[in-house]
């Protein structure tokens, strides 16, 4: 019997846990040939999410939960639930019912055709604001022309892999993570099949528009050195013009003589140039950033309470 371990991350997500466990248990109960394990990744919620994964934990024998000593991220949580998991296949999917647990069976047929991994893809979004839509849709084409990985239009972190690649994943342990990166620079044979938007069950979205944002960013810097270029050619193009226009005013002064006239025209150039040292300077910055935090080899995540046996964290005290 194959074993398949159903990682959770949760953060204050004590309205939907119950409705959750529920509706999963209803969709594994009828599939024979696997044993199931939920792993709850506890993100340092505030409200009663711990209380009830450990009252999970004494009710059912199916139930493992990991508690963080404060929030650390998502990423963090998945990173967690895949390296402490034992399964034969793994299954990342969100509490908030957004990633359907029908799914499974579909997913777990995809494996035992020969897949490494079987990922869904929201074939709409609808129900989320339209601004969100096209900052989301610009953003896959974005990293999918300027980067090494290829990410489909609405590819997320709801997917099953076998043992093979969740090693993989979890052997790229940098601290400033993006999953949706890794398990495509990770390669390995994929299935992809679709699904409709969901709405939440319950409870509110923790995402909103600056930390979509925010995350974008830590995508597109942590699988493309693009931006390092664009700015190295900015700052080519800013200088080669600037010599070409030095070479024009002293021709002109020599034609011409002393011309007085022309403060506008040297503020907007001083702007300009300004505004394109400030930019590359925080696209370097960045990438400094992003070293800065690596080198000081922090953990990805620390562990506060678990019934996990032997919990595999990353510090040692």
């Amino acid at each position: 019997m194959k074993k398949v371990d159903l990682i959770v991350p949760c953060f204050n997500e004590e309205q939907v846990l119950n409705l959750f466990y529920d509706e999963t248990k209803k969709v594994i109960n009828g599939i024979s040939g696997y044993e199931f394990t939920f792993i709850f990744i506890d993100d340092g919620s505030k409200d009663r999410t711990l209380e009830i994964l450990e009252g999970f934990a004494q009710k059912y024998k199916d139930v493992k939960y990991i508690s963080f000593s404060r929030n650390f991220g998502k990423e963090s949580a998945m990173y967690a639930g895949l390296k402490n998991s034992t399964g034969d296949y793994m299954l990342v999917l969100d509490a908030d019912l957004q990633h359907p647990p029908k799914l499974i069976i579909p997913m777990l047929e995809a494996m035992e055709e020969g897949y490494d991994c079987c990922a869904a893809n929201r074939a709409t979004r609808d129900g989320d604001p339209a601004l969100r839509t096209f900052f989301t849709r610009r953003f896959y084409r974005i990293v999918n022309k300027i980067s090494e990985v290829d990410m489909p239009d609405g590819a997320g972190d709801f997917r099953m892999m076998n043992r093979a690649m969740v090693n993989a994943v979890i052997a790229m342990s940098e601290v400033q993570r993006f999953s949706k990166g890794i398990f495509s620079w990770v390669g390995f044979k994929t299935k992809w099949i679709n699904f409709e938007n969901v709405e939440r069950a319950a409870g509110e979205t923790k995402w909103n528009f600056w930390k979509l944002f925010s995350y974008a960013i830590d995508g597109i810097t942590a699988f493309s050195t693009f931006p390092l270029k664009v700015s190295s050619y900015v700052g080519l193009f800013t200088a080669a013009s600037a010599f070409i226009y030095l070479i024009y005013i002293i021709i002109k002064t020599l034609i011409f003589g002393k011309d007085l006239p022309g403060y506008a025209s040297t503020i907007t150039l001083i702007l300009f140039v300004g505004g394109m040292l400030l930019l590359a300077c925080g696209i370097l910055g960045e990438y400094i950033a992003k070293i800065y935090l690596e080198v000081k080899n922090r953990p990805v995540y620390i562990i506060r309470r678990t019934n996990v046996d032997e919990p595999k964290d990353d510090y040692h005290i």
